[in-house]
């Protein structure tokens, strides 16, 4: 068995399926899934290191070989999901620059980390081209790594948030999202019974994005073997909380912000202008909205035709489509 991280994916895929209930019910999916814990324990393992995961594209990946969409994760995202909104994407994305998808390690947030993997990953790959995609608090991250990024000379050529908060005040469930930082900070993990009691209820304050089978599913789904582990998410949490949007520098780097007033999860009225008064020289674009999608909160995964339409409007308008090849180098 490999530690190579898109073959272990692949493994990965293949087991996504078989969930937590299906598991503790002894189903015919849950006995495979007991034969196999060899291949997710390699699966866990693997992802104690942080990893690029590559999306392939055909047309991609013969005509942009030097520029890369690299999506940064939202708050508990998977892998398995990470890739998933990726594919959703990739029918725009792909139209300007081969993609990937930044795998976050399960021993924690690291974003020296994450900016050290990336040097490493534009200097072998020869990227000469870098657009970020922040999914969530995933666009907080990609703030702090393209502002980290110009210090070595690297300057990425565009940002856009969805749905993402500028600080911990833009998450609505301020109460329960507070707790899971007080007991990262204290030094406690939480344990898969209360961190399932804590899904649940999550999902439930936002019943009306969800039916009650996707309510179950998902909560069920953060308790699989290959959901991102505890520490994980609380030190996202943590990360949340203490963000500081006034620390970063962007220079000339377009951000562009897409979001949906029915939101429930991050505030829309004051995320969307909270970002543009922090990068004011920097905003290209805040007024698209994904009207329709549902959940309402960062989910081209669910909603793909609603997010091509805006990422669409926005390549359009903001990046020229380039040529194939190699132009001025980052590194």
């Amino acid at each position: 068995m490999t530690n190579d991280p898109e073959q272990l994916l692949r493994y990965a895929h293949g087991l996504k399926g078989m969930s937590r209930r299906r598991f503790l019910t002894g189903s015919a999916l849950g006995l495979t899934l007991a034969t196999d814990l060899f291949v997710t324990r390699r699966i866990q393992e693997a992802r104690e290191e942080l990893a690029i995961i590559p999306v392939a594209d055909e047309f991609a990946d013969r005509t942009y070989p030097n520029a890369r969409w690299v999506l940064f994760p939202g708050y508990k995202t998977s892998w398995e999901e990470g890739v998933w909104i990726m594919n959703s994407l990739r029918p725009v994305l792909s139209r300007r620059a081969r993609m990937a998808v930044m795998g976050y390690s399960n021993r924690g947030l690291d974003v020296a980390t994450i900016v050290a993997s990336l040097r490493r990953y534009i200097r072998t790959q020869q990227i000469d081209k870098l657009y970020f995609y922040g999914h969530s608090f995933g666009g907080m991250v990609a703030v702090e790594v393209a502002s980290r990024l110009r210090e070595f000379g690297v300057n990425v050529q565009f940002i856009l948030l969805d749905s993402s908060p500028h600080d911990r005040f833009d998450v609505v469930d301020q109460a329960m999202f507070d707790g899971v930082v007080y007991l990262y900070e204290a030094g406690y993990r939480v344990p898969s019974v209360l961190r399932g009691s804590y899904e649940l209820a999550e999902r439930i304050v936002h019943k009306n994005e969800r039916t009650w089978s996707q309510i179950i599913d998902q909560t069920l789904e953060q308790l699989s073997p290959l959901a991102p582990s505890s520490i994980l998410i609380q030190s996202q949490a943590s990360y949340i909380f203490h963000y500081n949007v006034t620390r970063f520098s962007l220079g000339d780097t377009p951000v562009a912000f897409i979001g949906n007033p029915g939101d429930g999860t991050v505030d829309y009225a004051t995320a969307r202008p909270g970002w543009a008064a922090a990068f004011p020289n920097n905003m290209v674009s805040a007024d698209l909205v994904t009207e329709g999608a549902l959940p309402a909160h960062a989910s081209p995964q669910w909603n793909p035709l609603i997010y091509q339409a805006v990422v669409r409007e926005l390549q359009m308008d903001f990046l020229p489509l380039p040529r194939g090849g190699k132009t001025k180098s980052l590194r």
